[in-house]
């Protein structure tokens, strides 16, 4: 059993910076892929980013890439997601998920959100304009 838990969501201007942070409970983090999504009221969950359990290799949707980048520190079992110039479109409850795989598969599916087996509880990330 992995228990996620994200911190570090708040209010922030647009143009702005916050950086999510999701500790593991377990030391079996190291062995995961580990991904972001966000959801707001009335929308499907999104793919947010990825990244695979060395590190060395991330994906981002589209939206995101060039302001969010991602992060992990294996030693500390913790993920990150940095967020810079941040628009009020960014506004949502950010998850972070573990995946049962340790690399970002070539079919994506780590993008729809299958293959992951824990979840956190999210932490509200909302962009004034």
């Amino acid at each position: 059993q992995v228990q996620l838990v994200e911190s570090g969501g708040g209010l922030v201007q647009a143009g702005g910076s916050l950086r999510l942070s999701c500790a593991a409970s377990t030391g079996t983090f190291s062995s995961k892929a580990m991904g972001w999504f966000r959801q707001t009221p009335g929308k499907e969950r999104e793919f947010v980013a990825a990244i695979s359990w060395g590190g060395g290799n991330t994906d981002y949707t589209d939206s995101v890439s060039g302001r969010f980048t991602i992060s992990r520190d294996n030693a500390k079992s913790t993920v990150y997601l940095q967020m810079n110039s941040l628009k009020p479109e960014d506004t949502a409850i950010y998850y972070c998920a573990a995946n049962r795989l340790r690399v970002l598969d070539n079919g994506l599916e780590y993008r729809q959100g299958r293959g992951y087996d824990y979840w956190g509880q999210g932490t509200q990330v909302t962009v004034s304009s």
